[in-house]
Parts: C-alpha cells; structure tokens; sequence
C-alpha cells in the first residue's frame, strides 16, 4: 500500500510540474503586461530585430508623405534602432499586441479588421524621427497600427485568450504549491529517501524533455498562423519567437539540470544507505 501510495504522490508532483513550469513562465513573460513588455524589450537587442524594425519604420514614413531622401530617413530609422532609446519604446508598442491577444479593445479601437497589430506610433514620435518629419510638414498621428498578421483564422482572433489572462495566475501557483507539496509528500511516503530524491530528479527530467518536445510543435503552429505575414513584419515577428524560444529553453534546461543532479543525490544517498546499513549488519 505505502509503495502505490508513493507512485501515485510522484506521478501527481510529475503532473503538476508540467503543468507549473510552462505556466509560470507564460504568467510571467506573455500574460502579465508588465512582463510581456520587459520581455520585448529584452528581444529588442537582437540585431536582425532591430533591421527590420528599422526598414518598416522607414516603409512607414514614407507612406505618410515623406518626399525626401528614403536613404537618409532608412539612416535615420538604423540610428535609432541601435540607440538606447528603442528597447523601451519597441516594448510600448508592443502593448498594443498583447492587448490584442488577451483583451477584446484592439478590434474596435485599432484595427476594425481585427487583424494581430503593433503600434508603431510610440517609436516614430521619437525626436529623431520628428524632426526630419517636421521639415516635410508631416505629423505623426497618435496610433498607428501595423498588421503582424493579415488574415488571422478563428482559433487566433482579438481576445481568444482572455480566460487565459484570468486564469493564469492561478494555475500557475497553484500547480507549483500542488507540485511541491507532492514532492515533499513523496519524499516523505518512500520507503528509501535516496530513491525517492531519484524519482524526484526522473520528474524533472522528463518534464524537461516533454517540454522541449511540447516546444517544437507549439512553434510550429505559430509559424502556420504566421503564414500569410511577410517582409519586414515576419522577420519582426521571427525574432520574438526566437527569443520566446530561446526564454523556454532556458527554463527547461534549469528544470533537467534540477533533475539529474536531484537523481545523482539519490543515488549518492541510496548508496550511503545500503552501506550504513550493511556496516550494521552483524556478520
């Protein structure tokens, strides 16, 4: 009875572990504002970012009347891009992004087709950019949204993930507090603490893998929604899913170190245990 007892308490912690880990990231780099921006900006230090955004801000100026020199403002756009300046305002920008994920304002407030925007207008209201558009008499309007996709099908319309964004939260702790309490229970219930760290670290392990797999096809399916986007938006937008990418990596990687060196210190135990208790075997 302990034995099944200790199964069913490590396969419930290997649950809730695959369920926390993907979930807790998301909470923190998607979901919250706040954290997706911090994470666009940190994407906008990715120097094929910062190209594409440069020549489809360029595209943009000039589709709002610039006549002059499209060589001095695509100089003027890369200046920018590679400045200081741009990661905190490529993040503002992409608020209006996630807004249209997890929110249903975009649709009639920006974009009435509701197609998947970013708002350009936060970086052509630099000073860099006005002050060329001032001489040619052209003002910047307030928003000015730029499609990342052009026909979204139904599974990805303007707030589908709004449960996501309520819910969230709370499966994220949730499934961590369960995970841990799980864990510690197993420990608890095994007959061998050694053998129970190394189904510990197994857990790990293969929620590391599944992850990494889960994370192939995940891309994927972005990459189909992102079918029908090209040009300077499509690198934009492959450059976040690389960093998305990258982020997940890194997490996953933390989550298999975790479990080998939790089954190495199971082995390690499990082996002090067997020679303890044979030191005390009386001969």
């Amino acid at each position: 009875m302990r034995v099944v007892l200790t199964a069913l308490l490590w396969l419930v912690a290997t649950a809730a572990l695959a369920v926390a880990l993907p979930s807790a990231w998301a909470q923190k780099n998607l979901v919250d504002l706040d954290g997706y921006a911090a994470f666009t900006e940190q994407a906008a230090a990715d120097p094929v970012l910062q190209r594409a955004v440069a020549n489809e801000l360029t595209t943009q100026v000039v589709n709002l009347g610039y006549t002059g020199n499209e060589r001095a403002i695509s100089l003027v756009a890369s200046t920018y891009t590679a400045s200081s300046a741009f990661p905190g305002q490529f993040a503002q920008a992409n608020r209006v992004a996630h807004r249209w994920m997890f929110t249903d304002t975009v649709s009639s407030d920006t974009d009435p087709q509701g197609r998947w925007v970013i708002d350009l207008a936060p970086m052509l209201q630099d000073s860099q950019f006005t002050e060329t558009l001032q001489r040619f008499n052209i003002s910047v309007p307030q928003s000015l949204p730029v499609p990342l996709t052009q026909n979204a099908p139904d599974s990805i319309r303007p707030g589908q993930l709004r449960p996501v964004a309520a819910w969230a939260p709370w499966v994220s702790v949730g499934a961590a507090v369960l995970a841990g309490v799980c864990a510690l229970l197993t420990l608890a219930s095994a007959r061998s603490k050694g053998k129970g760290l190394a189904a510990l670290g197994v857990s790990g392990l293969l929620v590391g893998a599944a992850g990494w797999a889960g994370l192939e096809v995940g891309r994927r399916r972005v990459d189909s929604a992102l079918a029908d986007t090209s040009g300077d938006i499509r690198q934009i937008a492959d450059a976040l899913l690389r960093h998305v990418t990258d982020s997940m990596h890194q997490w996953l990687n933390i989550t298999l170190a975790a479990g080998g060196a939790l089954v190495v210190l199971g082995v390690v135990f499990a082996l002090l245990g067997g020679i303890g208790r044979t030191v005390r075997t009386p001969n």
